[in-house]
Formats: structure tokens, C-alpha cells, sequence
């Protein structure tokens, strides 16, 4: 991807700019992977000042997001893995459950996540990007908050359950998974989350 296609110079309105920021993180991340696109490559891409960028959309898992169309999973997991003073953390299996929930109102995740499973599967560029920014934004999330020598492999896990229950709700519409209440499906699955976070796994590492 050549820089000298960059633009220079104010772009008309809020809208215009967003979209000429979107454009060109597509773009890079597509090109470059997740991991090795820099804010900064995309706002020379973009012909905007990087300051921009972060005004818009803030770090750089938000943007991703924004480019996929996905809801606000940054938002979601940070208030779950950052929670309120005084929550037990022997609720956050729960509680992942729950932030998860929030975001089956966004109208527009069946068709992304469809697009992303599609993707995915069949495009190996496209799930190297997927797969780098899961490790990153997500699992790598997931593995700080827990204390344990192997937080990597307990956090993949955690990520495995709740993206299958994800597709098999959203993209699927597996009855009665589907239809299921989103305090009901916290209780019932929330406990295994739980367990993979900090209960025995099998690796003797467990709480």
C-alpha cells in the first residue's frame, strides 16, 4: 500500500471525515493485518491528522470494530473486566454473559457476524486479520484479569464459548438458545465461563 495516495487538507463535515477514516483503515488492516496497521499509517492514508482518529473513535480495537460493523465489544468487555468497586469476581462468568446479551439489540450483528464467519472461513487473509485482533482486543483482555499461569489457554476458552454461543443464537437462531432471556442464559451459562476463568480445567492450575 503506497502513502503517496494519502490526502492532505480539511475534509467537508464530521461524516466526511469518518468516512474517509473508515475507508482507509479497511484498507490497511486488510492489507496489512491487524497487528502491523499503525493509527498513524491510517491517518496518513486517510489525509487526516492521527489526533482525529482517536477524536472519532478512540484506540485502535474501536476503530476494527467500526470497520466490521460489530457493536461496541471494547465498551463491553471493559465494563465487565473492569467492573464497579465491590463485584465479586466469582461473578464475571456471569457478567461476560451478560455484556454479550447487550449487544443482540444492535439490528445490524446477524449479518456481521454472518459476514465474519463467511470470511473467515474461506478467505485465510481475512481470519488471520479476525484471528490477530481477537488475540489482541479479546483473549489477550480476558488473559490480564486472570491470575493464573495459564491464563492464555483459559481466556481461549472463554473466547471459544461465547463466540459459539453467538453464532449458534445470532447467525443460526438455534432454538430455544435463540429465544432464550438474557438473564436466563447468564445463569446457565455463565458458571462455565466461571470455571474456565478460575475453577480446574484439567491443567492443575485451577482454583
Amino acid at each position: 500500500m503506497s502513502e503517496r495516495r494519502s490526502r492532505r487538507g480539511r475534509r467537508p463535515g464530521v461524516s466526511g471525515t469518518r468516512d474517509a477514516i473508515l475507508a482507509a483503515a479497511r484498507t490497511c488492516f486488510t492489507e496489512r493485518g491487524y497487528d502491523r496497521a499503525s493509527m498513524r499509517q491510517i491517518a496518513a492514508f486517510a489525509g487526516v491528522d492521527p489526533a482525529l482518529i482517536h477524536h472519532y473513535f478512540g484506540r485502535k480495537e474501536r476503530l476494527f470494530l467500526a470497520t466490521m460493523r460489530m457493536p461496541d465489544l471494547d465498551t463491553a468487555l471493559g465494563q465487565v473486566l473492569a467492573p464497579p468497586e465491590g463485584l465479586d469476581p466469582g461473578q464475571i462468568g456471569e457478567g461476560l454473559v451478560r455484556a454479550v446479551a447487550r449487544l443482540w439489540a444492535d439490528p445490524e450483528l446477524p449479518r456481521t457476524l454472518a459476514g465474519l464467519v463467511r470470511t473467515a472461513a474461506t478467505n485465510e487473509q481475512g481470519a488471520a486479520m479476525l484471528r490477530e485482533f481477537l488475540g489482541h482486543a479479546v483473549l489477550g483482555r480476558l488473559a490480564t484479569a486472570v491470575p493464573s499461569e495459564d491464563a492464555d489457554l483459559r481466556a481461549a476458552l472463554v473466547g471459544s464459548q461465547i463466540f459459539g454461543l453467538l453464532v449458534a443464537r445470532v447467525v443460526l437462531k438455534l432454538e430455544p438458545l435463540a429465544s432464550m432471556p438474557g438473564e436466563d442464559l447468564a445463569r446457565s451459562v455463565g458458571p462455565t465461563l466461571q470455571r474456565y476463568l478460575t475453577g480446574d480445567i484439567g491443567t492443575g492450575t485451577g482454583g
